[in-house]
């Protein structure tokens, strides 16, 4: 990852609100499975980990993550860690939708054009 991308990444994570906690017990088995389903939704998350109680520093922890769910780490900042997955199915979902919607705007603004010609022409 570049650090262009990885500054985009940070950009639209700062909006976002953790999803995970990590506390006493670190990373378990559920844990990496419930972020397995998860990057099935998403692509980009944050992980909230408790400071007072995590077994090992947040960033030995985003190793862990990453090592085990191949995601790649966007950054990890006091107890939050940010990560990324590419999931082709979401993209190409979201390819799809642009396209139905540019399709309908293609369609409005013929209809507008029409409606207009015939307010001016009468027809």
């Amino acid at each position: 990852m570049t650090s262009k991308e990885r500054a985009k990444l940070r950009a639209e994570a700062n909006g976002l609100d953790p999803i995970f906690q990590i506390g006493k017990e670190g990373i378990t088995e559920s844990v990496i499975a419930q972020l397995e389903d998860t990057f099935n939704t998403r692509e980009l998350f944050k992980i909230k980990v408790h400071l007072e109680s995590a077994p090992e520093s947040p960033k030995e922890l985003a190793t862990k993550i990453a090592e085990a769910t191949g995601c790649d780490i966007v950054q990890v900042i006091g107890g939050t860690i940010v990560v990324f997955r590419i999931n082709l199915i979401l993209r190409q979902k979201e390819a799809e939708k642009k396209k139905r919607q540019k399709e309908k705007a293609r369609k409005d603004a013929i209809e507008r054009r029409t409606e207009r010609a015939k307010r001016k022409y009468g027809r």
